[in-house]
């Protein structure tokens, strides 16, 4: 036996337990899901496909089609706000923060990490309600005669989703700017770039991988969450993650919800083929 099918075998038995458990654990949980979602309900009773008629349900009733672009659109803002705010504070924290305090930094910054999502969500939500205390000192300081509704909004979603995202993508932006070598800005600097121009046209186009990189995990922890818009968005609008739950706990319409899962997990894996085709393409 040659020493290369020794290895490959050696590699094909390496790899065996990780491919049952993907393949147990994923492949056939989602290959089941798939299935229920081409079946239909009749009364309480599904009845099994193939059937395409869930999906064309989804696109065409305004009431599901409205969730799906719910989530994109609060997911979109969100995803823009957490990258305007983190880069700035990663490159401060980076560029600006002495060496000896930069750990401290970004403990700081990551803080809220260790606190419970949950908790963070229900904390945003006493902070944003009509007596909490942004009202409080709005209307304290007359700027605002009565309180304002925020709770229960989508800017309260977005509000909370930002706050947590932001952390998030400090930490990948900032991950890639120690790496910088301060060599790029000084040749910058010598051919006669101003500060500003050093930023934009060196440092932001060579930290753009890791932008990325915390965009997409923005992308994907924000659009299948669904304890925050439930929390801080209430039911005025409901994102694609609220439909999903709706469907399980109060209509039992497991073929609905099983399709609106699996147009949930295409839009992921859009979203991933996309970042990973861009990433390659700066590679090359």
């Amino acid at each position: 036996m040659s020493i290369e099918r020794t290895e490959k075998r050696l590699g094909a038995g390496l790899a065996a337990p990780a491919l049952l458990w993907t393949g147990a654990f994923f492949v056939l949980p989602f290959a089941a899901m798939v299935w229920m979602s081409l079946g239909h309900l009749e009364g309480r009773t599904v009845v099994p496909g193939p059937d395409l008629g869930t999906y064309a349900r989804i696109f065409t009733d305004p009431s599901l089609y409205k969730g799906i672009r719910v989530s994109l659109e609060i997911t979109a803002t969100v995803t823009v706000l957490s990258v305007l705010l983190a880069w700035p504070l990663a490159w401060i924290i980076a560029t600006r923060v002495p060496a000896r305090w930069r750990r401290l930094a970004l403990l700081l910054a990551v803080l809220p990490f260790w606190t419970s999502y949950v908790v963070r969500s229900y904390s945003w939500a006493l902070v944003l309600g009509e007596k909490g205390v942004i009202m409080n000192a709005l209307t304290g300081l007359g700027i605002l005669a009565e309180p304002v509704q925020i709770l229960a909004t989508r800017a309260a979603t977005v509000i909370g989703f930002t706050h947590f995202f932001v952390m998030l993508l400090t930490l990948t932006i900032y991950s890639n700017l120690v790496q910088l070598s301060p060599n790029y800005a000084r040749a910058a600097e010598d051919l006669g770039a101003s500060r500003w121009q050093v930023i934009r046209l060196v440092i932001l186009p060579l930290t753009l991988p890791g932008v990325m990189t915390g965009a997409f995990l923005t992308f994907v922890l924000c659009i299948g969450d669904y304890i925050t818009p439930q929390i801080l968005g209430g039911n005025n609008e409901l994102s694609l993650p609220q439909l999903i739950m709706l469907q399980l706990g109060r209509r039992g319409d497991y073929p609905l919800a099983s399709g609106l899962s699996v147009v949930l997990m295409v839009m992921v894996t859009l979203a991933y083929a996309a970042c990973a085709r861009w990433l390659k393409m700066e590679r090359v």
